[in-house]
């Protein structure tokens, strides 16, 4: 096979692999019973990934480690098709039998998301086969014989031009399918706006004095869409309030089916709560501080009447996911919620819509269950949620944690004072003293705002006049407890990291 023809025979696989995925992909954005293919492999693929591979998809993607994964699974495809397309030159049932097996593969992934049947994933899959396969035959076909090496199928003008025009027009269509069915299967309209019933513990206007407003600098009140999301979901649920419903059960004494209309008429309380992933490194963005409006959660649970073996907490996803965290961290006085709201909205979907856990204190891994629609109680020891199976802590409290916003690390200052500032958060317990020091020298106390409650974090800033040179500047919090941060450095994994942020600046 000479190199002009393998060139033609794989972009023959790699034509034929991308009709094969993006076609499934447009009928499953179309219609909402059909399951996406690439979701459901890519789901798979979240589920048995070693826990060291998220570990290092977080630290590298961040919020972008859902996008890279489907990228990764779509180069992945190509390249098989790639090595398809060759071989199939030579023996038309290799690519028969490659793309049977990706169709397998693709059907029994996406039976398992939460909304699909596998009627539904077998017809996505089916039609996914019949278009690799279907194109595979016909472009070699009109690729012609295999010629020995001291021929060209180049010579073969009108041969070369129909080969083109319909490896061209396959390719057009896989990326129109792909583009348009990918944002149809991403886009989930907001809910509704929504007035929220009367709270009946309503918090008051942040007042001018209560934030610092510094370029640069994190909000105390982070918005909605700036709000760092984590979570296992590849595409954000569509959930129908009128079908839906939280199960509260497991070990007590009756059992709790309520709809969205049923939480929406309780009382619903405002809180201040800051919330952070375990995976957050020392001086990271995935943290957030918010206004949350919902339902408290002990009144639910004083309703359902909690037996006393159920020492655990257990929410499930609408897709299955699962969190876990000790019954006592409801009545210890932290005050956890029931959520419906954000920042006096309606709960956006990213975030969890309709209804959230929100529990403070705890690193979500273990309480911010999304989209919930079940609440469990179990033994402690009779049920390990979604992470812990993955090698992460049972429990886990968020540690007290600082972090420098400005200047950025590798910032040219000065001369004169230079406004050094950031956040700080101790969840339930709050921040009482904020230091940074310089080169290693004397902590300064820094100007703290007044926090909004012990759940929330705080803004602090000072000015300080460095020397000219590469200066090394540390924050450290101290909690309402008196119990300083910990100097100690350590990893994210199992739960949570811990030491002193630090950012180099150039002083002139």
């Amino acid at each position: 096979m000479t190199g002009t023809e393998r060139k033609r025979t794989g972009a023959v696989g790699v034509v034929a692999a991308a009709l094969a995925v993006t076609l499934p992909e447009l009928l499953a954005g179309l219609v909402d019973s059909v399951p996406s293919l690439v979701i459901g492999v890519g789901g798979f693929v979240v589920d048995v990934a070693p826990p060291v591979v998220k570990d290092v998809a977080i630290s590298l993607f961040g919020t972008s480690d859902k996008a890279a994964l489907s990228i990764g699974i779509a180069v992945l495809v190509l390249a098989i098709g790639w090595f398809t397309g060759i071989a199939a030159r030579r023996d038309l049932r290799i690519g028969i039998a490659v793309f049977g097996v990706f169709g397998i593969v693709g059907m029994l992934a996406a039976a398992r998301e939460p909304e699909a049947s596998l009627l539904t994933a077998t017809l996505a899959a089916a039609i996914g086969v019949a278009a690799g396969i279907g194109s595979l035959v016909v472009l070699l076909k009109v690729l012609g014989p295999s010629v020995d090496p001291a021929a060209e199928l180049a010579t073969d003008d009108s041969g070369r031009r129909r080969f083109l025009a319909l490896a061209g027009a396959g390719a057009g269509v896989a990326v129109v399918s792909g583009v348009v069915g990918r944002r149809l299967i991403s886009s989930v309209p907001e809910a509704p706006p929504m007035t929220f019933p009367t709270l009946s513990d309503p918090l008051p206007a942040i007042g001018i004095g209560q934030g610092f407003t510094l370029a640069g600098m994190s909000p105390i009140e982070v918005p909605s869409g700036e709000f760092y999301r984590i979570d296992t979901a590849l595409v954000i649920p569509r959930v129908d309030t009128t079908e839906w419903n939280l199960r509260v059960h497991g070990l007590v004494e009756r059992e709790l089916n309520l709809t969205y209309e049923d939480l929406l008429s309780r009382d619903l309380v405002e809180r201040w709560v800051t919330l952070s992933c375990v995976s957050n490194p020392v001086g990271g963005d995935l943290v957030g501080n918010a206004r949350w409006i919902g339902v408290p959660l002990t009144d639910i649970l004083d309703e359902a009447g909690v037996l006393a073996g159920g020492t655990q907490m257990v929410g499930r996803s609408i897709d299955g996911w699962t969190a876990g965290f000790p019954t006592t961290a409801a009545y210890d006085g932290r005050d956890p919620l029931i959520a419906l709201g954000m920042n006096g909205e309606v709960l956006p979907r990213r975030h969890g819509y309709p209804a959230r856990l929100v529990v403070p204190g705890l690193y979500g891994f273990v309480s911010a269950t999304k989209w919930i629609t079940e609440i469990e109680l179990t033994g402690w020891d009779d049920f390990d949620a979604y992470w812990i199976k993955r090698g992460w802590s049972k429990e886990a409290p968020i540690k007290t944690q600082s972090r420098i916003d400005v200047p950025g690390d590798g910032s040219a200052v000065g001369p004169g004072p230079v406004p050094v500032a950031g956040v700080a958060w101790a969840p339930t317990r709050g921040v009482d003293r904020v230091e940074i020091r310089v080169d290693g020298g004397a902590w300064i106390d820094a100007e703290v705002t007044e926090p909004l409650s012990d759940d929330a974090w705080i803004q602090w800033r000072t000015d300080v006049e460095f020397q000219p040179g590469d200066r090394l500047i540390e924050v450290r919090a101290t909690d309402g407890n008196g119990v300083p941060q910990t100097p100690e450095e350590r990893s994210a994994r199992p739960d949570g990291a811990s030491g002193y942020h630090r950012v180099k600046v150039s002083a002139r």
